[in-house]
Order: C-alpha cells, then structure tokens, then sequence
C-alpha cells in the first residue's frame, strides 16, 4: 500500500511539473502533449516522428491566432517586397500585333548585355543581375516612347538613391511636341515677369523716385536648338528599373557655366533645390542634365578611322560638326589601341567657356545688318568686337587633351595580360573618375558609373563673393576729415577776423564815399 501511494504521489507531483504554465507563452506541457497526442490520433500521419516538430510548431502557432478578429492582416512592407511589386511590370509581355519580326529587325532597342559582358573583363559594370533589370527597363522605355536610337549612357550615384540615364534620339518630326509647349511655357513666364517689373518700377517712380542703379547684367547667352551642340541627344532618368522612366529637360548655357565653378553630390530627388554659390539656375533635374553634358563631351571616345567627315567641298576642318561611320573600318589591334592614344578620339562637341558647342557674338543683336553703316562705325566694331572662342574640332586624338598637374588625363590598358589572344583594350578617364570606354575589333562603348564629380588635381576652393557696390560716389563734400588741432583752430579763427574787420573797414570806406556824393 505504501508503495502504491507512493507512486500515484510521484504521478501527481510530475502531473503538477508538467502543468506549470510557460512564462513565455503562457502554455504548459501537459496540455500541449494531450493535444499534440489528439492530433496525431486523429490525422495519423505518416512517419509521426519525423513531422513532431513540424505539428507541435503548427499547433502553438494556431492557438495564438486570433479567430475572432475583424482586423486585416498587416501587409508586408519590405524592401524587398515593395521592389518586387516595381519591377513586376518588367517582365510582363505586350500584347502581340504580328509585326513582332519586324520590331526585332528595326528595334532601337541596345544589346545591354553584350556591353556588360566586354566592360565585365575590364572589371567595370553593374552586375549581371542588375544589369538585366536596366536591359528590360530599357525595353520599356523604347516601347512606350517612338525614338530612332537608345543607348544605355550609366549611373550616376545618389545620397539617397541613384540615377540610370538613357541617351535617346527621336525619330524625325517626334518629341517636338513637348519641347515646344516647355519653350512657350518659359516665354510665357519671362514675359510676365518683365511685364510686371515694369509696372512696379513706374509706379514706384511716379510715388517717389529712386536712383537708377548703373549695374549692367551681362548679355543672356542663348541657349542651343535642338538636336545640335549639348542638346543633341534627349535624356531620361529612373531611380531604379520598373520606376517611370523621367525626362530631363534641355541644357542652358548658364546651368553649364555655374555648374563648373560647384561641387554638389546628387541626393537623387530630380526635384531637389541646388542650394551654392553662384546660384545654381534650376533644381536637381537640370544640373543633372548639365553634368550629363558635361561628362559626354570629355569621356565620350571612340577608335580613330571609325567616323570619318562627310566629304564637301570648299569646307572647313574647325567647322565640321557631322560626320557618319566609316563602312571601311577594319578595326585596330588591341595592342596597338592599349598603347597609344593617338588611335583614340573624341566624337563628341568641346563644350566651350560659353557653355555652347557653337560659339555666338552677343554683341550683334537679332535683326541687325552686321554691313549697315559699316565704314563710320568700322574702328568701333574692331575695338569693341569680342574675339571668337574655338575648341578642338571633332575626332581630335586623346593625346592632345591637356594634363592634370603633370598627370594624364588617360589611362589605357588591357583587360587580360594572361591571354592576350582574346583581350580587349580600354581606356579610362582621370578627369572623369567612372567614364571608361573599350574596343574589340569593330565594336566599342561608352559607360559612366561614378558620382558625377570631376576630379580637379587640387583641393576645391568656392567662388568668393564680390565686393559690394559703392552706395554713393565719393567726393571731398562727403569724405569725412580729421579733427583741426588747437594751433589750426586758433589761426583759422584769426583768419576769418582779419577779414571781418577788412570787410568793415571797406564798407565804411564806400559808405563815405556815398555821403561826399
């Protein structure tokens, strides 16, 4: 008998350890193991010992759930997720309308993945699977938007995201729709503004007026046309392949002259404010596209003998501003192109200090006849007439680009000394940290992968700004003097006696002249 209450004491107290309750999910063991124990009885599964764990972990998972609760599970917002759910749209097929032979015949579309697999053994690039990503956003892109030629320019890196840049060039008669909206838009606006300074600055005038400032603002340089000089080519952006592909909006001179004297990082918000000195004219967007323009007339860079001039006659070599691909190129050894920078060449416009490709004389209105009254105004013109700026003309070799403190502005190199059999040639730009370009046989490329940021051989120093404008013209009136001693004060005091009394003396000398009259 003492044994058998013994044990049933021992069976309670281990029925009581085994329903204590968990002070984590407020569970016991007991409970968990009658109901496990019910669930295997009623399913009977197969290998119950291998699922056990699998149930136990479904089962407590159950019990936690609310059954009875009339709120929505929250979404996942994960990066990832968020990422997927953008880029899903890439890999959705269009509806097919039976002329899908001819599109892959006349498509504009680039073949991204050849460039990355030549920029791949030079160690530059985006990786293979980003890299497929901006292959399909570019699809999109040429579907959605009639262009004649896309090219897939780079990435410029952001703060907080980055920039893909497409190169496109319209078909002709399209994309001239939307420039002409934005330049009316702008004269619109320009023309109201001076509308209305006009009418303040009269009636200011008319209540009480105020001096005219003699300041002079310098001539408005313009801007250049489309399809010519920095406004060759149109521009789209997106931050990341799936987002909407954005429009950059056209160059001005004045947004390339201030944007070489600042130094901005791109926070990757196209809307973003410039905040420098000198005031930047515009937001992210344009400095963006002026930086574009920028890197593609220093980096862009193609084998000699690849382009070659249009022949005309009676034209000039500095002149030349087309020219077309050389059907007789038969490519240069990859040595000779490692070794030698003659054999490379700039196919794209020197962007001049005037901020065009063409430089214009501001000092020659529109409409003027530049030969009326030509002989009375002939040593005017020649004193006052500004003297043309010139760059270096098209397909101009590497060599000749000027050094960076005593270092070259180049550096080429081969993509493999271990099999030179199968390597390629490429150069990279000093000037342009991130711009590189490669040639293999009949084929070469152009890429940019950096932060936009030139690189300037010494440390960046901000444009200090001006003296301030003198307020008044200085004069003896108004120029203050130094304090007269007690010497000067007592003689200057005698001064004015001395001629007190002379000045009485005369008048009594004239009034008694008057009385013998």
């Amino acid at each position: 008998m003492e044994s058998e209450n013994e044990r049933e004491q021992a069976v309670e107290s281990f029925k009581a350890f085994m329903m204590k309750s968990s002070t984590k999910t407020n569970l016991n063991l007991y409970d968990h193991l009658v109901q496990m124990l019910t669930k295997i009885m009623d399913e009977r599964p197969e290998n119950a010992v291998d699922v056990f764990e699998d149930m136990s972990l479904d089962l407590k998972r159950n019990i936690f759930q609310e059954k009875q609760d009339t709120l929505r599970d929250s979404p996942s917002s994960s990066l990832a997720l968020l990422l997927a759910e953008q880029q899903k749209s890439l890999f959705s097929q269009g509806v097919d309308d039976g002329d899908h032979e001819e599109e892959l015949v006349d498509s504009p579309l680039p073949n991204v993945a050849e460039l990355a697999f030549f920029f791949e053994q030079a160690g530059v690039g985006l990786g293979r699977e980003e890299t497929q990503r901006v292959f399909l956003a570019l699809k999109q892109l040429v579907d959605t938007q009639r262009v004649q030629r896309c090219r897939f320019w780079g990435k410029i890196l952001g703060t907080q995201s980055n920039y893909l840049v497409a190169e496109v060039e319209f078909r002709e008669g399209e994309g001239e729709e939307e420039e002409g909206t934005e330049e009316t838009h702008e004269d619109e606006e320009k023309e109201e503004e001076t509308h209305e300074a006009q009418n303040e600055s009269e009636m200011v005038e008319a209540a009480d007026p105020t001096p005219t400032s003699t300041h002079k603002p310098p001539p408005i340089v313009p801007r250049e046309e489309n399809h010519t000089g920095v406004n060759k080519f149109t521009y789209f952006v997106c931050q990341e392949p799936g987002m909407p592909w954005v429009r950059l909006p056209f160059v001005i001179p004045a947004q390339i002259t201030v944007a070489r004297q600042i130094r901005k990082f791109f926070t990757g918000r196209l809307d973003a404010p410039v905040v420098s000195y000198p005031p930047f004219p515009g937001n992210e967007a344009n400095y963006l596209r002026a930086q574009i323009a920028r890197i593609s007339a220093g980096t862009h860079v193609s084998p000699v003998g690849f382009y070659h001039f249009e022949e005309e006659e009676g034209e000039d070599e500095e002149v030349r501003d087309t020219f077309e691909e050389n059907p007789e190129f038969e490519g240069i050894h990859v040595n000779e192109m490692a070794e030698s920078l003659n054999l490379w060449v700039h196919h794209v416009h020197h962007i001049l200090q005037q901020g065009r490709c063409v430089w214009i004389n501001l000092t020659q209105k529109s409409g003027e006849d530049p030969d009326e009254d030509a002989e009375e105004e002939d040593h005017e013109e020649e004193a006052d007439e500004p003297e043309p700026e010139t760059g270096p003309p098209l397909l101009t070799p590497l060599s000749e680009d000027a050094n960076i403190n005593d270092t070259s502005p180049w550096s080429s190199m081969t993509s493999s000394s271990l099999i030179p059999q199968f390597c390629i040639a490429v150069v990279r730009s000093n000037l342009w940290p991130g711009a590189y370009a490669y040639v293999n046989g009949k084929k070469f490329g152009n890429i940019y992968l950096g932060w936009g940021m030139k690189y300037l051989g010494t440390a960046y120093t901000p444009v200090m700004p001006p003296l301030p404008q003198s307020e008044y013209p200085s004069g003896p009136e108004i120029t203050e003097a130094l304090d007269p001693t007690v010497e000067e004060e007592q003689a200057l005091k005698a001064a004015l006696e001395e001629q007190t009394a002379d000045l009485e003396e005369t008048e009594e000398l004239e009034d008694d002249e008057e009385d013998e009259d």
